[in-house]
Formats: C-alpha cells, structure tokens, sequence
C-alpha cells in the first residue's frame, strides 16, 4: 500500500504549482493606473490576471507558435467570459498575438532565480 501512495505524492509533488490552459487577450492603454498603482506600460513585459499576486511572474506560452515570455503580474483582469490574462501590448507582441489566442500559463519558480549566498 505504500508504493501507490509514494507514487501519487510524487506525481503531486512533481507538478507545477500552477499550470492553467485558456484564452489571452491583449490590453494596453498607456498612461492610466493598474490595480497595483504603477503606470500601465504597454511596452513592458506585465500582464492582468484575476487571482495571482501583484510582483507575481507567470511563462505565457502560444499553442500556434510555441513561443514563451515571462511576465509579471501588476493589474487584475480580464473581466471577459473565456479569458484568464490579459497581456500588455508588448508581451502579445513577443508571442506574435493580434487579439487573442490560446496559451498555457506557468508559474515561475522564484527559488529558481534567487542567487546563493
């Protein structure tokens, strides 16, 4: 009985911490507020996401054309039916996106990223 629950807590273990499939769209009016109180930079590689914290960054990937960017969380939306992010203008230019399209989203592991003392 043990072995089957090893293998589980593997599987869970392994997985991503957030992993999500579905439609991006692109936003990005320069000038006004985010919901996080920085500027919107539509050049900037940010994007709006209804739950993930502010500073948060999350890997867009494009199904049509693989390609990936990182981005940082700064600003809640989108607040279409269908839709889980909203890309600033120069991220969806990145991942070649005119309107929108279907990615897959991945958080980025911050330990991964911090230097060693």
């Amino acid at each position: 009985m043990i072995r089957p629950l090893c293998a589980a807590l593997a599987l869970c273990l392994s997985a991503p911490a957030f992993a999500e499939t579905c439609i991006a769209s692109r936003y990005g009016y320069g000038g006004g507020r985010t919901a996080s109180g920085e500027r919107m930079n539509p050049n900037a590689m940010t994007a709006a996401h209804r739950a993930r914290p502010f500073g948060s960054q999350v890997t867009v990937t494009s199904h049509s054309n693989g390609r990936s960017v990182t981005v940082r969380i700064n600003d809640r939306g989108p607040f279409v039916r269908g839709r889980c992010i909203d890309l600033s203008t120069g991220a969806a230019r990145v991942l070649g996106i005119a309107g929108t399209a279907r990615v897959s989203l991945a958080e980025v592991d911050k330990h991964k990223w911090e230097a060693t003392p």
